[in-house]
């Protein structure tokens, strides 16, 4: 079956790599680029596949599109709106391929803690030695507990990891529906605050949703146990950045490592960058080989099904923005 296929960008290395691999698959398929908004306005009526950001304005100058590539698995807050919400037109997303560089980077960050690396890196460059050499204290990992708050592509690739160390794995998710390897227990996220101080580790790689913006602030903190540490490499909206700091400086919890925030980059002079025991990386946990690759596998593979008539993978709940 034969299809137009609108590019809202430019006919750039990466777009150019997509539609040449595209075409192989699809046989007939009509690629445009439009990267100016009169390009696209006048490019999409017909269309019924495209790839990039819509608005309501352009949503409604394609009235035979049925298909909708987001290009990131997590797009800005704002990309699903009301109308792309509401109607018949499939999204699908980018997600997945990250699943073992972020995993590999919480990991890092656990074994961070539970070795004191937040500290002893501090004294480095200070120039401290910091004394008690076997008797510093060390978390145990076979005797700790994980609490994964979204246990989906992501968080199932943690929970294997804190497996091979020995630890108890409670994954937290709306839609899973069975507990995924290196899951020992799945519960709904009804269910968290009562979960919370039973966490040795609290780790949140939830995507951004109507329901976990602003899901960690104060209230939640107080419920973690005060030898707990926190990490997010979910979003950043998901945490209020001022109630973690208070969370860290009053001793509330352990530490916190973060890799995305509210606000990025974070801002010079914010509290966070002096808080105790708090680690962070630039939102860099996806990095890695590979990813060109596994995107270009993915449009490939949809513009096959598409073309053939079969379900896309990656759908997204529109709703829910995922």
């Amino acid at each position: 079956m034969s299809f137009k296929f609108v590019f809202l960008a430019s006919a750039n290395e990466q777009t150019r790599t997509y539609a040449e691999a595209m075409a192989k698959v699809a046989p007939g398929l009509q690629v445009v680029y439009a990267a100016e908004r009169s390009e696209q306005l006048a490019a999409l009526p017909g269309a019924r596949a495209c790839f990039g950001t819509l608005d309501a304005e352009l949503l409604a100058a394609a009235p035979q599109l049925e298909w909708l590539a987001a290009p990131a698995a997590g797009p800005p807050k704002g990309y699903y709106f009301e109308e792309l919400i509401a109607g018949d037109v499939q999204v699908t997303n980018f997600r997945g391929i990250f699943n073992d560089h972020i995993s590999a980077h919480i990991m890092a960050f656990i074994l961070c803690f539970a070795r004191g690396m937040h500290q002893y890196f501090p004294d480095q460059f200070e120039g401290e030695w910091r004394k008690g050499g076997e008797m510093r204290p060390a978390a145990h990992l076979p005797e700790a507990t994980a609490l994964i708050v979204g246990i989906g592509g992501i968080g199932g690739a943690t929970a294997v990891h804190c497996k091979h160390f020995g630890m108890r794995v409670v994954g937290v998710d709306p839609r899973v529906q069975a507990a995924p390897e290196g899951v020992d227990e799945l519960r709904l996220p009804a269910d968290l605050d009562a979960l919370l101080p039973q966490a040795d580790f609290v780790i949140l790689t939830a995507p951004q949703t109507p329901s976990t913006e602003g899901l960690f602030t104060a209230a939640k903190f107080e419920r973690m146990k005060e030898t707990a540490f926190f990490i997010n490499i979910g979003r950043g909206s998901n945490v209020a950045l001022t109630d973690l700091d208070q969370a860290l400086r009053q001793g509330g919890i352990a530490g916190a490592a973060l890799d995305v925030f509210e606000t990025e980059p974070l801002p010079a002079g914010h509290p966070l960058w002096t808080a105790p025991n708090f680690l962070m990386t630039p939102h860099t946990a996806a990095a890695g080989p590979y990813l060109g690759q596994r995107r270009l596998d993915l449009m490939v593979e949809n513009c096959q099904r598409f073309a053939a008539g079969e379900e896309l993978v990656n759908v997204v709940d529109k709703a829910n923005w995922f």
